[in-house]
């Protein structure tokens, strides 16, 4: 028996709480991702929510400290060049990443240290 996940429902990643307004500047200004109405009941916990394609990424507060971690969530995406080139243009800095058959990939870190990777699925030449 397994749990029968259907797909992604939404990714949540933190930010410091006096840092709220430099996370709606990074994710919704820098990165491009639009912003979604939080329900009524959630909104007191501060944060915000948003959404890029089919993706909702949830942006909470909390008090944080800085620690390493594999955790993070992978964005596939049409353009990795593109996506890479948004990046520089907005001063943000790279990882590159070990290679995988069929997929180019880099990464690079949120200003609150969440490690996020971007992901490109090479098309086949049959």
């Amino acid at each position: 028996m397994s749990l029968s996940i259907v797909k992604l429902h939404h990714i949540q990643l933190c930010a410091p709480f006096e840092k709220a307004e430099k996370a709606r500047e990074f994710y919704l200004g820098k990165l491009g991702f639009q912003e979604i109405n939080k329900p009524e009941s959630l909104i007191k916990n501060g944060g915000f929510w948003c959404k890029a394609g089919n993706v909702e990424l949830h942006i909470g507060l909390e008090e944080m400290e800085e620690t390493k971690s594999k955790r993070h969530p992978a964005f596939q995406v049409e353009d990795l060049e593109a996506s890479r080139c948004l990046l520089v243009k907005n001063n943000i800095k790279i990882q590159e990443e070990t290679e995988i058959p069929g997929i180019q990939r880099l990464s690079f870190f949120d200003p609150f240290g969440n490690r996020i990777e971007l992901l490109q699925i090479q098309k086949s030449e049959a």
